[in-house]
């Protein structure tokens, strides 16, 4: 794997995560808020407006805890009706676990499931009222499947596999742009050492690699005598390997293929080196 796809990947993880945490921290307000709404509700109707609601506890990410400051009388319709209209305009989930517990030994007093699908709500003995006593409720969203966060979270995903996708395909055609563009001019020849090849007109000249570094020295150098030792140390001997007549050889193979333009030759320095004339 890459190096880019690596990078990308991260981003794509690194934003579901502040996505993630995000979404948690603004849901874990709502349920604080709710809650002390629903505390304070349930104060109301023990004829109770001046004892505290206790700061609400995040058990963990689904599970939250509402303390009072004060012994209270618990009535299963009251809380049921108070708790799903304050999470209905909070706009919480409607999948719960509701457990009034009691404080001495929390044991549960009272608890029920309420579903999104009334009939599958299990919410017995309304009716019974519990007596007045330290209690706390426990709040439990269930999980359910979110389509819609699956959706999102898979469409990301899908933003970031094109953005590389579109990126890799503008790296390969500036690659091929630069290679293109990177020519030079000899005469009637241009000259591509990158794709070791001369063009002259519509015909096209391939070169070897010996060939083609020789001559983008001699064009670096136009009109200089270049001594055979240079070439040779530059072009053989830095790579490993000592030659006896194989200068000359290409020297001549490089001749032959400029042959066509009267304007350029390379000239033979008896004694010392080789010469690139551009009239």
């Amino acid at each position: 794997m890459s190096k880019r796809a690596i990078f990308y990947i991260g981003i794509f993880l690194i934003s579901v995560q502040l996505i993630s945490c995000k979404t948690n921290n603004e849901f874990a307000e709502k349920v604080r808020v709710s809650l002390r709404n629903v505390g304070h509700q349930l104060l109301l109707t023990n004829q109770d407006s001046t004892s505290l609601v206790l700061p609400i506890k995040e058990l963990n990410k689904h599970k939250y805890q509402l303390t009072f400051q004060s012994n209270l009388q618990v009535s299963p319709d009251s809380l049921v009706a108070i708790v799903k209209r304050s999470f209905s305009q909070s706009e919480l989930p409607s999948n719960y676990r509701i457990e009034v517990k009691e404080c001495l030994n929390e044991e549960v007093a009272y608890s029920y499931e309420m579903m999104q699908s009334e009939e599958n709500a299990i919410v017995p003995c309304k009716g019974r009222v519990l007596p007045t006593s330290c209690y706390f409720i426990d709040v439990q969203f269930l999980k359910k499947e979110n389509k819609n966060q699956y959706f999102f979270y898979g469409f990301l995903l899908l933003i970031s596999v094109l953005g590389f996708g579109v990126y890799q395909k503008k790296k390969r055609k500036t690659i091929t742009d630069t290679a293109s563009n990177n020519s030079l001019s000899l005469g009637r020849f241009t000259f591509y050492p990158e794709q070791n090849k001369l063009i002259k007109e519509a015909e096209e000249i391939p070169l070897s690699n010996k060939e083609c570094e020789l001559l983008t020295i001699f064009i670096d150098r136009p009109n200089e005598v270049i001594k055979r030792e240079e070439l040779m140390k530059k072009v053989w001997e830095e790579n490993g390997v000592v030659v006896g007549r194989s200068l000359d050889t290409y020297i001549s193979k490089l001749r032959k293929k400029l042959k066509d333009d009267a304007s350029i030759k390379i000239t033979n320095i008896h004694g010392v080196g080789y010469k690139l004339e551009i009239d």
